[in-house]
């Protein structure tokens, strides 16, 4: 009766907060550039709630930033206060004030540890000093200096340490720092404790190296980069250009020799955890069991078809395979796009495990005990189970994120262990993101849809809502004054019979009997998702739109939720489902009695860069020119983790490649391409785009080239450079669309 009774309440909200929307848009303000449309995406995206929210003391309270503070609140009283605050507080030993760019807790919940100064190397690590707050003494100490990672012990009492490819610990109660490990010989040779590029890039962790749950160890990869082959990009600043280097295997390399060892902090004594494996293979993950000895270990053959997880005794290496998984096409161990960190769990003081598998062709959660024999299959149906966000031993349930009701959906369930007693916890149709407590008693959720922008509430685990932290209602006051056009859901049905979700976004003052041109903003790649009924705050959409644009994105096959079959089809085969799905999408579009047949575009960055050229070159003439930023060409030249696992290898696919890459088909070219790279994109090489210059070239077809050295993956290095890309795509849509040759200079003074 609670549940039923807090969540409408909770929902009624949201409706008043909308109703502005129903105002008509000729009384609104317009943008009045590009740049203004591009800040206002923060305006349209609202606050999100809690900022670095941190659940501490088991679940009891949650810490998040507030301006120079750091607060906890406590969902059981709803009391808020402050636990630290930078204000006053001066780096150890000098007078500077105190800064810092992240902060984790011990998990005593006793102290913290700050990371400051951070300096950059790959997508997400980075070396930084780090330094401890003790809550206690008020006390502020330096713990590591130019560090790669650093973490506090689960007692608070130690600080493990990686610095320059080696581990070292340091004790509160000595004062000492002692090294752990000293084999490292060199960045691009062997070192400990953090990822090579390819690892960290494609298996999506910063920190290779874990503690124990006792204290007692530190198990950490070890990588050989000695014979992976060096990737050079040019930076052309300064007198004389510099030569970066960084170990990239690219498809059909050599890879790092990889291997797992473990260090006794007390006695220093290392032992290396060796799998039945030989030759090319990958660890991607491994994981403390609640076995205090026990350290499980995935493996996956370089296919990625071959999952094997084996549970290890870190003191006398024994070690047996208790979960083995095949697939025909790829075996999932986490998802970058759907921020899905694992696909294996282990509760605490529990001797069960649960492994996400698509075994029936829909993700799933199965339960195993640590005898490797399945238990049970806990959820069920023709859906895909997204992401765990809690699991109770004690009560025996899992709480999990899925795409029951919809792949446009993202909404919160609760079910036993033994897949009885399923609830739906989450109310409002939409997208629902969820931040657990880890006794699983409180969690917040932070909820859109299409008409509804961000709502944050604190909730506990029946789904009540215990406290509105946030409902936007300066974006919906934002709405009532400025011109906002909301996404149209609407389905594509295929030539071959596929269904596709996905919205247009309709021009300001939309006049259903004007014609408009239309402009596809594109990603497309295998385990993403572009299109959930979810609130949009895109400024640069919004500014199509009131250019007179109609923008569409979709959901085209290969992207997730949608279940294996809709996910897998372009296995071994990509471009090929995603470009017919675009050339159909808009060949709908040209059916439609407001739109200005033929006139249509298609554009996107990375992935979307590649899908774009390979549509223009697989499909002439469908669109009048296409927009492609960082764009691949040949995946023989990305990088071997991402593209042999949904490419298969090279030697074995040739095919398959040459299918697959737009090189093939560069005599095909008809329509307007504009090519945007950055010679220091070390993600998608700018090889990609010269070669594919190369071969238009040699095939007579001419493309339009913006080169921006300094940019990475993406082009753009700093907010101006960003909004000129964007004013350059603006220019190149209004040339070819609308036929508009009497455009603004760009270099005029402003």
């Amino acid at each position: 009766m609670k549940k039923l009774f807090a969540q409408p309440m909770c929902y009624m909200l949201i409706l008043i907060s909308v109703f502005p929307y129903a105002l008509k848009a000729q009384t609104k303000q317009e943008y009045s550039n590009l740049t203004d449309a591009i800040f206002a995406g923060s305006k349209l995206r609202g606050k999100q709630g809690p900022a670095s929210v941190n659940w501490i003391n088991g679940g009891q309270k949650y810490s998040y930033i507030a301006g120079e503070e750091i607060r906890s609140m406590e969902p059981a009283t709803l009391k808020d206060e402050v636990v630290f605050s930078k204000n006053g507080l001066t780096f150890p030993g000098t007078k500077k004030p105190f800064d810092y760019e992240s902060f984790q807790w011990s998990h005593d919940s006793k102290h913290l540890v700050f990371k400051s100064d951070f300096r950059p190397i790959y997508r997400k690590s980075g070396i930084a000093d780090y330094y401890i707050y003790d809550l206690g003494t008020k006390q502020l100490k330096q713990a590591a200096k130019d560090a790669r990672t650093a973490e506090l012990s689960p007692d608070g009492k130690k600080v493990g340490i990686e610095r320059k490819g080696n581990m070292y610990v340091y004790d509160f109660a000595t004062g000492k720092e002692k090294q752990l490990t000293n084999d490292a010989t060199g960045e691009n040779a062997i070192f400990n404790g953090h990822y090579d590029w390819v690892y960290e890039e494609e298996f999506g962790q910063a920190q290779a190296w874990n503690w124990s749950p006792d204290n007692k160890y530190i198990a950490y990869w070890q990588f050989d980069e000695r014979k992976v082959p060096d990737f050079e990009m040019t930076n052309f600043e300064g007198h004389h250009s510099n030569i970066v280097h960084i170990s990239i295997p690219q498809v059909g390399d050599e890879n790092p020799k990889v291997q797992i060892g473990v260090a006794d902090v007390a006695t220093g004594k290392k032992i290396w955890l060796k799998p039945d494996e030989t030759g090319d293979f990958y660890i991607p993950r491994i994981y403390w069991t609640s076995n205090p000895d026990v350290l499980a270990m995935m493996t996956l053959n370089r296919e990625q078809n071959h999952m094997k997880l084996y549970f290890f005794n870190v003191k006398t290496g024994e070690h047996h395979v208790v979960l083995e998984e095949k697939n025909t096409t790829w075996v999932a161990i986490f998802d970058f796009y759907t921020n899905v960190n694992d696909m294996v769990y282990f509760p605490e003081k529990s001797k069960e495990f649960f492994w996400v598998s698509d075994r029936s062709g829909y993700y799933h959660i199965y339960r195993y005990g640590y005898d490797g024999k399945l238990i049970n299959q806990v959820t069920q149906g023709n859906w895909d189970m997204i992401k765990v966000s809690g699991i109770n031993p004690q009560t025996k349930s899992i709480y999990y994120l899925s795409a029951e009701s919809s792949g446009l959906a993202q909404e919160f369930y609760s079910i036993k262990f033994d897949g009885s007693d399923k609830k739906k916890l989450s109310d409002g149709a939409g997208f629902h993101d969820i931040n657990m407590s880890p006794d699983t008693k409180y969690y917040i959720d932070k909820y859109s849809n299409i008409s509804t922008p961000t709502h944050v509430a604190l909730c506990d685990d029946s789904g009540k809502a215990l406290k509105m932290l946030e409902d936007n209602q300066a974006v919906a006051a934002y709405l009532q004054v400025h011109a906002y056009s909301a996404p149209e859901l609407f389905k594509v049905k295929t030539s071959d019979g596929a269904s596709l979700d996905a919205y247009m976004i309709k021009p300001f003052n939309f006049d259903p009997q004007k014609k408009y041109p239309v402009v596809l903003t594109i990603y497309g790649g295998p385990e993403s998702h572009a299109v959930y009924n979810q609130f949009s705050a895109n400024g640069w959409q919004q500014w199509l739109a009131q250019n007179g644009y109609i923008v569409v994105d979709l959901n085209n096959r290969g992207i997730s939720n949608y279940g294996s079959a809709f996910l897998k089809i372009g296995y071994k085969q990509l471009g090929k489902y995603e470009s017919n799905d675009f050339a159909e999408t808009a060949q709908y579009m040209n059916t439609l009695p407001f739109v200005d047949k033929g006139n249509i575009a298609i554009m996107g960055t990375s992935y979307g860069g590649y899908s774009t050229v390979y549509t223009l070159l697989t499909h002439p003439g469908v669109f009048k020119a296409g927009l492609a930023n960082s764009a691949g060409s040949d995946w023989r030249l990305y990088d071997d983790i991402y593209t042999e696992r949904y490419m298969g290898l090279a030697k074995e696919n040739a095919a398959g490649y040459d299918a697959s890459s737009t090189l093939t088909y560069a005599k095909d070219l008809q329509d307007h391409l504009l090519l945007i790279h950055s010679m220091s994109d070390d993600n998608v090489h700018p090889a990609n785009t010269m070669q594919l210059l190369t071969a238009l070239t040699t095939a007579g077809k001419d493309a339009d080239l913006r080169i921006y050295p300094k940019g990475a993956h993406g082009a753009a290095y700093d907010l101006a450079s960003y909004v000129l890309i964007e004013n350059v795509n603006f220019q190149y849509l209004e040339k070819y669309l609308k036929g508009n040759n009497n455009l603004p200079n760009l270099n005029a003074k402003k």
